[in-house]
Parts: structure tokens; C-alpha cells; sequence
């Protein structure tokens, strides 16, 4: 369990505010952000393709922050973090696990993942079936899953239609390109630019094209067996998912035994931002069905 907290300063909920965090293990340095009421158990994020700690929708990371304790952290040579970019989704597990067990001292956790975050949380729980109590799965699907290796074509050629209409390319990558999902697009976006001070560097062309070869090769691998996710499992996604198809939401479905399916109408990659409102109280109360708080 961390120790760095100490109980008589003021409990942190809103992510704009958390502080930045580094802790080194082996001469690798993770840079991290944690907000929350001090738990046994914390809520950690897995971030998606060319994420860092400033790409975390804010109105989902307080909701949950409000009664649970939220880490969220760079992957290794992305953002604040040094080292070298993993070259596989496999790599990036072990990395998350070097992170959680022996940078902060947990032996267990919730986790909550978005796209790569959640192939890589997948990997996590096939190797470490024990370390994760819940977990949260939203626009991603599961290893060697049907078109997931396509994810490099439409990755530049959304990238270029944004730098046609100078826009940010997260909103083509997770919003439909109709009237409601412009809307939403331009709002998360915003949302993102809450936070003034301490900001994430952005991910390096080099790291970028890294995590891309590396989904490409989850996408093309065999699939792993999923018989092994037990824990309670919440998948969310949108309607319309052109990065991670909407239907390997529905095959994690049958494939994790007892898992709950969310599938939001008339909505992309981006489903659960666009529909934060109404999916951030719902994730919010899947995390909270354990208590683990020791003291507020």
C-alpha cells in the first residue's frame, strides 16, 4: 500500500487539482496523479493510444474520485514518464505491474480502462488473475479481436481530416461526425483543457507510432483465453466504435462470465464521453460496491 498520503491534508477530488507525482523502479520513473479518499484498494486508469495524464475526462475522473481513491499514470516513455515505449501490449502489462505492485506497493486493485488501456488491463488479469478485484472496460475488445489491427488506418486518416479543419483528431477518433457527435467532440475536448497548471507533455511521434505497431500486433494475435476474468466486469461502449468495433464490446460480453454490457446510442470510440452524464454515476456505483476506505 502507498504511504505518501498523509491523513491531515485535504482530500484532493477534483482531477484538475491532483498533484504530479513520479515514483522510480529500477531506474525507470513513472509519473502519476492520485486524488481520492485514501484506500486499501485504489481505482487505477489505463489510458488509450497516444494518452497522457491530461487526456482523462475530467467529469468521469471526479465522479469516481468523490468516494474512491483514482491513480492515473503514464506509460513508460510517454508523457512525464521515462524509459522506453513497450513494444507490446504484453510489455506494457508488465510495466503497469512493476508500476502498481512495486512503485506503489499494492497487491490489489480496481481498474478502470479506456481502448488500449483496457488491452492492457486484459493482459494484466491474464497474468495476474489475483491483482485486480474489479474492473471497467470501455471502448476496447479483446485480443486478436476482428479489425482491431486496423486501428493504423484509421488512426492517420483521422489525424489527417483533423488537420484539415484544424480540429483536435479526438474528435473524429471517438465521435460521430454528425451534429451530436461534433457537439460532444468539441465539449470533451474542452474538458480536457480544465487543468492549468502542471501540465502532461504530449507523446512523442516515436511513442505514438510505438503503441501503434504494438495494438496492430494484439490485433493480430491469437486470442487469449478469458475464462480466467472472474472478477465483476463492467464493458461500456458506443453504437458506432469505428477504432475498436462496437461488436467485440458484445464478444468480451459473453466471453467474461457475468460481466454487464452498456452500449450507448448514436455514439462512437467515445461513447462514454459523450454520455459522461449518465455513464459516470453508473461507473461511479460499480466501483463503490466494495468498501475499502480506511479513513477520509
Amino acid at each position: 500500500m502507498s504511504t505518501t498520503d498523509n491523513a491531515s491534508k485535504p482530500i484532493i477530488t477534483s482531477y484538475a487539482n491532483a498533484p504530479a507525482k513520479t515514483v522510480t523502479v529500477g531506474g525507470d520513473t513513472f509519473a502519476y496523479r492520485e486524488l481520492g479518499p485514501r484506500e486499501d484498494i485504489p481505482v487505477v486508469f489505463f489510458a488509450h493510444l497516444a494518452a497522457t495524464l491530461d487526456n482523462w475526462d475530467p467529469r468521469i475522473v471526479d465522479a469516481i474520485a468523490k468516494t474512491r481513491r483514482v491513480i492515473t499514470f503514464d506509460q513508460l516513455g510517454v508523457g512525464a514518464s521515462n524509459g522506453r515505449v513497450p513494444d507490446t501490449i504484453e510489455e506494457a502489462a508488465d510495466d503497469a505491474y512493476t508500476f502498481v505492485t512495486k512503485g506503489l506497493g499494492y497487491d490489489k486493485i480496481d481498474v478502470f480502462s479506456f481502448s488500449m488501456g483496457g488491452f492492457i488491463a486484459q493482459d494484466l488479469i491474464v497474468k495476474h488473475p489475483t491483482l485486480v478485484r474489479r474492473l471497467v472496460l470501455t471502448g476496447t475488445g479483446p485480443r486478436g479481436g476482428k479489425n482491431i489491427d486496423k486501428v493504423v488506418g484509421v488512426t492517420y486518416w483521422d489525424i489527417f481530416r483533423s488537420v484539415l479543419t484544424r480540429s483536435d483528431p479526438k474528435e473524429f477518433l471517438f465521435f460521430n461526425r454528425d451534429r451530436v457527435g461534433k457537439k460532444a467532440g468539441r465539449a470533451f475536448v474542452e474538458r480536457l483543457k480544465e487543468r492549468t497548471v502542471d501540465r502532461d507533455k504530449p507523446i512523442s511521434t516515436k511513442a505514438f507510432r510505438t503503441q501503434l505497431k504494438a495494438i496492430q500486433k494484439f490485433g493480430r494475435s491469437a486470442p487469449s483465453d478469458l475464462s480466467v476474468v472472474t472478477q465483476p466486469t463492467l464493458i461500456a461502449n458506443g453504437d458506432n466504435d469505428r477504432m475498436v468495433p462496437s461488436v467485440l464490446s458484445e464478444d468480451l460480453h459473453r466471453r467474461i462470465q457475468g460481466s454487464e454490457l452498456i452500449i450507448y446510442p448514436n455514439s462512437g470510440h467515445g461513447g462514454v464521453f459523450q454520455y459522461w452524464e449518465t455513464f459516470a454515476p453508473v461507473a461511479a456505483k460499480f466501483l463503490t460496491s466494495y468498501p475499502a476506505r480506511i479513513d477520509t
